[in-house]
């Protein structure tokens, strides 16, 4: 896993919305947990729906936070669908053409576009925070070209959630800052966003009274 150097505490709390990601000047990247079949066929071809398993009817809900995937795929332990965690890389344009398209539902409603999802931000010990992370819900309408013309490399990184939970459970008090040392933690840093987008996306507004605890 891609590690820089340790991150510098934030002298206050994050933005209650926010997107923070690991990113450098081109690239971004988010997360999704795939069966074996699945990731074994995409790392090989550098593509994501190489194998026939690939759903494209379905949505595929992506992440760009390592701790919130970790989260829904329990260190890839959780769902034997969700046992090899991949981290998928986008270009910065396609991945705000994304949220662009993107629908923050109202009473479950079912749209076609691109969903928006702001759930419970969680640390790599999986306690949760009172900011919120965001989750990105891919279509199955945009699904093939999303997995064929927007994702630019795919690195399988299960085993780094594995040495993460193996780390975490001999050594519980060890700090953020050495698990970064360590390339077990990337740096993740706040994602610019344009601000007309931020406000379509909910991300400029104040908390509101009554949190909305999706969490899946």
């Amino acid at each position: 896993m891609e590690s820089t150097t340790a991150p510098t505490l934030p002298a206050s709390p994050p933005p209650y919305r926010e997107i923070r990601a690991l990113f450098d000047d081109g690239t971004i990247t988010v997360y999704q947990a795939y069966s074996g079949t699945i990731a074994s066929a995409a790392v090989a071809a550098q593509r994501l729906n190489a194998s026939p398993a690939f759903s494209t009817t379905r949505m595929t809900w992506i992440k760009p936070s390592w701790a919130w995937m970790l989260y829904r795929a329990g260190y890839s332990h959780k769902d034997k669908g969700q046992e090899r965690i991949l981290a998928l890389r986008m270009k910065h344009a396609d991945f705000l053409s994304l949220l662009e398209k993107g629908v923050v539902p109202r009473e479950g409603s079912m749209l076609p576009q691109v969903r928006i999802q702001w759930d419970p931000e969680r640390t790599v010990r999986l306690e949760k925070l009172g900011h919120r992370s965001i989750q990105i819900g891919v279509p199955g309408a945009l699904s093939a070209h999303w997995a064929e013309n927007l994702i630019v490399s795919i690195e399988d990184v299960t085993q780094a959630a594995r040495d993460l939970k193996k780390v975490l459970d001999e050594r519980p008090n060890v700090s953020d800052d050495e698990l970064v040392r360590l390339g077990l933690v990337p740096v993740e840093r706040p994602f610019p966003v344009p601000e007309e987008l931020q406000r379509a996306l909910g991300m400029i507004l104040p908390p509101p009274s009554d949190l909305d605890a999706s969490e899946d």
